[in-house]
């Protein structure tokens, strides 16, 4: 919302980079023929104050608890589902998949 990075920075730090890392790229982290059509729909103008009970994660805190904060997802989707829309839940139980991460050549 500064204006420090363009769309594709944004992309490349939030999804792409993180794919590569783990070794998940090109299947993860990028929207192309024979990825898995993971997408998450940004608003880059809501604005709110963090809280854990925002989060669906597997800890009992955040350090970022209470940091106004720009921009959310408003609807995330897995291999073309919607899964969250306006921070419900909306995918059905056990639709997930596991994939193994490899780094560096090692699985």
């Amino acid at each position: 919302m500064k204006g420090r990075i363009d769309i594709n920075k944004f992309v490349a730090v939030t999804s792409t980079n993180h794919a590569k890392t783990y070794g998940l790229y090109p299947r993860k982290g990028t929207i192309a023929v024979g990825a898995d059509a993971d997408i998450a729909i940004w608003d880059p103008e809501v604005r709110q104050v963090l809280t854990h009970s925002m989060l669906d994660d597997g800890s009992d805190y955040t350090p970022y608890e209470g940091l106004e904060i720009t921009g959310w997802p408003i609807l995330t989707m897995v291999r073309g589902k919607v899964v969250v829309r306006d921070g419900q839940l909306a995918a059905e139980k056990g639709g997930g998949t596991c994939l193994p991460r490899e780094i560096s050549g090692y699985a």
